[in-house]
């Protein structure tokens, strides 16, 4: 079994440019993920038979565990599958709005948006989906049983691991505001002093939980004990959620989107996944121009690619929603050709153009998330987001129950009208209702090539999310670069709104930077951007290669 050592070189708090690393090799399958542990865990899976949707079931359990800020059982996400033989499936398990909310609950009294509700209190929390959406494609597609799946998580939370430098620094951070709960408090620290690197993390409430999950699967959580639970904590903490909303909640099944870019299939999450048709539309866009003769890292190909953000961009905020809620939404139109080369009409080589919040026409999401990538022997391929929104969610644990609540409310557009030069949505289509699912910026994405697989990829981020698995496939597709230089590569990212370039600060030349700002881009640096996990498999070798992102610690592949 091969593993991935990681290499961090950091100055100041920022990411230097990466020391060389190659991806890792493997002739039968590959597990990535954020946590080396539960990448471990997934290979093991695989290594006795299993399908690949078994190992990602097995590793996003683990990660719930290992991986506190993002892994999780309190969240949503996507679970994209292409088989074998082509088919190719999508898992919605979006969180939901309960029963009581409205596009107006993040108002206060007086009609002002109140961030506090919105982000930062118990109203802020969704209907968990991750056990349900997890547990539906195992039953669809699964070979092992679902307890073999569940039990590693349950180990690892019962008996421990050695916490890391990387995850003690995380916990350390959030100290502050784990206070303000008991629960949070009690199991993030020991007895109020941080936990350091080395120490062993036990977590007795959540093996009880996961022991529950691994006996009765989602009744273990949407039922009984574990709703009674979350259904307690709602109460005392002022949110709306109830054991009815629990007990209503269903993961969908849903017809993954696909396009083409440059020869390859690229198949993507439908919505409530903005990313699928966000990424679709901005492939398509690219696919009219020479990147490659223009090079990576130029300036004009930044421009080019920041200027098709921006207008994809605007659509998402324009059409983009919960489809069960927005039967209307575009999206032959988005994802076409003719509209792409429409867009590509409107952008100047020498010349960015102007966001206004009041216009789309061209011219007159926290950033922490996971994501794990699976490859089986027979090829089946996984690309998994799923996530609690900010850092540790609402960093609300429920008591006697043990694992965090998201704060994925956060994702409904703040209040009706409310889209302004800072960044703030209010367009409709995102509005929050009962029942409805956020809108999402994940991007589990698979491409195949002549019919075989060629490449999973997917990331956190929230916004950037969709950039950076957009700037993965162009370094691979158009630039030649294997998987873990592809994630190595420096990143940006324009959303629109505010109309600026976000750019990591390392790995950028002066003088590109300098060219930008002379075409009329204004640049915003940042420390990092993303964590890319990814494989691309080499069909005429019969050889995968794993990427881990190396912007984050004790992430790693594990093939074998």
């Amino acid at each position: 079994m091969k593993r991935r050592v990681l290499v961090l070189c950091a100055v100041f708090g920022a990411l230097c440019a990466p020391v060389e690393a190659a991806p890792v090799q493997a002739r039968r399958s590959m597990v990535v993920s954020q946590s080396l542990l539960a990448s471990e865990v997934g290979a093991k899976v695989l290594a006795e038979g299993g399908h690949a949707v078994d190992a990602a079931v097995a590793t996003a359990m683990a990660l719930a565990v290992t991986h506190p800020s993002a892994g999780n059982i309190g969240g949503g996400g996507f679970l994209l599958l292409r088989s074998a033989d082509g088919q190719s499936h999508a898992y919605d398990f979006r969180e939901k709005a309960p029963a009581a909310a409205s596009a107006t609950m993040f108002l206060d009294d007086d009609d002002e948006y109140d961030l506090r509700a919105h982000r930062f209190s118990h109203l802020a929390v969704g209907v968990p989906g991750t056990v349900a959406g997890l547990h539906l494609a195992w039953k669809e597609q699964g070979r092992l049983p679902w307890r073999r799946l569940v039990e590693p998580a349950v180990a690892l939370a019962r008996d421990g691991f050695t916490v890391s430098e990387g995850l003690a620094r995380s916990l350390r951070r959030q100290l502050p505001l784990f206070r303000l709960y008991a629960a949070s408090y009690a199991q993030f620290s020991k007895n109020g002093a941080p936990y350091v690197a080395g120490d062993t993390l036990k977590q007795p409430d959540l093996a009880r939980t996961l022991e529950r999950i691994a006996e009765r699967g989602p009744a273990g959580f949407y039922e009984g004990e574990t709703a009674a639970l979350i259904e307690k904590e709602m109460k005392e903490g002022g949110g709306v959620m109830t054991a009815a909303d629990l007990r209503a909640y269903e993961a969908k099944k849903r017809t993954p989107l696909r396009g083409t870019y440059r020869g390859h299939e690229v198949i993507a999450m439908p919505p409530p996944s903005s990313g699928g048709p966000t990424l679709l539309l901005m492939l398509n866009v690219l696919e009219g121009y020479d990147l490659r003769a223009k090079g990576r890292g130029t300036p004009t190909t930044i421009h080019l690619m920041a200027e098709t953000m921006r207008r994809a961009f605007a659509d998402r905020a324009r059409h983009l929603g919960d489809p069960d809620f927005n039967p209307a939404m575009p999206l032959s139109r988005l994802l076409s050709k003719d509209y792409a080369a429409s867009l590509r009409r409107t952008i100047r080589e020498d010349r960015a153009s102007k966001s206004e919040p009041t216009s789309f026409e061209w011219p007159a999401e926290s950033d922490e998330t996971t994501h794990l990538s699976v490859v089986d022997e027979a090829r089946h391929a996984v690309s998994l987001t799923y996530t609690l929104e900010d850092g540790y969610g609402s960093k609300i644990v429920v008591p006697g129950a043990g694992f965090l609540l998201n704060n994925e409310m956060g994702d409904f557009n703040a209040g009706p009208n409310l889209t302004n030069v800072e960044g703030r949505i209010g367009t409709a289509p995102n509005l929050a209702a009962p029942g409805k699912r956020m809108l999402s910026s994940m991007t589990p994405a698979i491409l195949a090539k002549d019919g075989r697989l060629f490449m999973v990829i997917g990331s956190p981020g929230g916004r950037t999310i969709i950039n950076t698995v957009l700037e993965c496939i162009v370094n691979v597709v158009d630039f030649g670069l294997d998987i873990q230089a592809a994630i190595d590569a420096p990143r940006f990212h324009h959303q629109w709104l505010p109309d600026r370039i976000r750019h990591e600060r390392a790995g950028f030349a002066p003088e590109v930077l300098a060219e930008l700002k002379a075409r009329g881009h204004v640049l915003k640096a940042t420390s990092s951007q993303g964590v890319g996990e990814g494989i691309v498999s080499l069909a005429a070798e019969n050889r995968l290669e794993g990427g881990s992102d190396r912007r984050a610690p004790d992430g790693g592949a594990v093939g074998r």
